[in-house]
């Protein structure tokens, strides 16, 4: 099931930055309101849709002014049926939603982008359920049936990839996985942790990479780690990489939490921990220094424009700014 299209760049090895925690940087700093966390619920009007833009600009010039590539990250985590359904959106409606969202990339990637910084247009896939808790868990055959519908408006708009984000168990992202290779995109897969460096399944994240890879013939690809933080997880991928486990290999890219906080702190918490940005930046390159494939790198619940700019200067050997 290995998709053969354009060969994506971030392949190769350079450094790619994406985005940072989008729905807490627009409910927390903006004051935006987000129902259901649905940021693509701000293209409905031309107010929520410059919002849109400043966000994912202020990220893209980080790239751009550092030298890097950079994924831009459609606004859809939420922009599924069940989700669609909340907001009221008929399907049609949410499907033209989908397509927008991937304009507004391309408008921002023909804007940004640079021949030192090369940006890839990625439709971003989010969990039926919650992105912390893995509830009942759909099967494979359910899960690709279930985002079948998103992925192809993706593709429609001109999306150059899938990018799922927030997955929490295993049968979801090989539906994920198998509904974008049907739909002639590339994917990559993101798993939640938990504070122990496992999926909120219990299970390893070198389990469930094999059982993906296995089910799909190694569709993704690529797979990411997000919704933790670097101290989550660092010392699971060091025994795991001096033991000579392969799976850390298929492992390119880290969207951490700002917090160390774990999933039921952050929830109950009233306030937005963002943690320390230059810190985050330093815990990233560490990272880089023990698993250099890991090359695209972003952020995740807490974390914003002053993150991810950390997170480049500290893994690109760029200087800081005065």
């Amino acid at each position: 099931m290995t998709i053969q299209t354009r060969r994506l760049p971030q392949l190769d090895g350079g450094l790619f930055l994406t985005d940072g925690g989008i729905e807490t940087t627009l409910i927390f700093h903006d004051g935006i309101d987000l129902p259901y966390f649905a940021a693509f619920h701000l293209l409905r009007d031309d107010s929520g849709r410059r919002a849109l833009r400043r966000y994912f600009a202020s990220h893209a010039a980080i790239a751009r002014d550092q030298g890097v590539g950079f994924i831009l990250e459609s606004p859809t985590w939420r922009a599924s049926a069940d989700w669609g359904d909340k907001l009221g959106y008929a399907r049609e409606q949410l499907a033209e939603a989908n397509r927008d969202s991937i304009r507004l990339m391309q408008e921002l990637r023909d804007e940004f982008a640079t021949a030192r910084s090369p940006m890839v247009v990625s439709g971003c896939v989010g969990p039926r359920g919650d992105g912390y808790d893995p509830g009942q868990a759909m099967s494979p055959a359910a899960a690709e049936g279930y985002h079948a519908a998103q992925i192809a408006a993706l593709a429609e708009g001109g999306a150059e990839m899938i990018t799922a984000i927030t997955m929490t168990n295993v049968p979801e992202a090989i539906g994920v996985a198998r509904a974008a290779a049907k739909a002639g995109l590339p994917c990559a897969l993101s798993f939640t942790l938990e504070t122990d460096g496992r999926l909120p399944t219990g299970q390893s994240l070198g389990h469930a990479i094999a059982e993906v890879d296995a089910a799909t013939g190694k569709a993704p690809a690529y797979y990411m780690i997000n919704c933790a933080h670097p101290t989550h997880f660092a010392d699971m991928l060091a025994v795991a990489e001096r033991n000579g486990e392969g799976w850390v290999a298929r492992l390119r890219g880290i969207r951490a939490n700002a917090s160390r906080r774990s999933h039921q702190e952050l929830n109950e918490s009233p306030d937005l921990d963002a943690g320390n940005p230059v810190e985050l930046g330093q815990e990233y390159r560490a990272l880089r220094q023990r698993h250099p494939q890991i090359n695209v790198l972003g952020g995740c619940c807490g974390t914003d424009h002053r993150h991810v700019a950390e997170i480049g200067m500290a893994c690109s050997g760029n200087a800081r700014a005065a």
